[in-house]
């Protein structure tokens, strides 16, 4: 997909902050300080659109940004950051079950992991709250230009283990450094899109 045009939209806590058009959306979402921002900004094509930090936990707000007028990439908090105060934690899951549970115009999630790492528990507890709700999931795994070439295989195999992964599955990994894995993961989105506009135009 050629990004021609991207803005952030809207920033929200709420449903009554969040867009209208009934526009196509993909949440990605994942662990704090997975690189969230970085696959973002890789995404779109934009240095510092979506912000990154050394801070985990920086992302308290759902934000969505407009690509091409056509929809909208959704940054959703990232979880499993222990440090926040606990009414904090409380307060975005609260605001992300709600996004997920009832939000018609989404119709998959990017699930970051770290390629460096086996999924930890949260990872696991995310994936799982995702299939409750029925999304497609796609997993991109992050960081993959910190392992030799030869380690990257046997760290997906980890993680499709860890997570139960059928072969149907789909696993991309991605290196912002390197730019990997935004065309595989464009691709994937494109279908979605190609979807809901037949189902639009019937």
């Amino acid at each position: 997909m050629e990004v021609r045009e991207t803005s952030l939209a809207a920033i929200g806590t709420n449903f009554s902050h969040y867009p209208v058009d009934g526009r196509l959306e993909i949440a990605f979402a994942g662990k704090s300080n997975v690189g969230k921002s970085t696959l973002i900004n890789a995404m779109l094509g934009r240095r510092a659109l979506a912000r990154t930090s050394s801070q985990p936990g920086k992302t308290r707000t759902i934000n969505f940004y407009d690509v091409n007028g056509q929809m909208y990439i959704v940054d959703l908090p990232g979880y499993g950051y222990a440090k926040a105060p606990k009414t904090e934690i409380e307060k975005w899951g609260k605001m992300i079950e709600e996004y997920l549970g009832k939000r018609e115009e989404l119709k998959a999630i990017i699930l970051l992991l770290d390629l460096r790492h086996e999924p930890g528990k949260n990872d696991v507890m995310m994936y799982e709250w995702l299939k409750h709700y029925g999304y497609d999931i796609i997993i991109a795994a992050t960081k993959s230009d910190k392992l030799n070439r030869s380690q990257i295989p046997k760290q997906l195999s980890v993680i499709r283990k860890a997570l139960n992964l059928g072969p149907e599955d789909v696993l991309i990994p991605f290196s912002g450094e390197k730019k990997t894995g935004v065309d595989e993961l464009w691709a994937v989105i494109e279908k979605f899109l190609e979807n809901d506009s037949e189902k639009n135009s019937q």
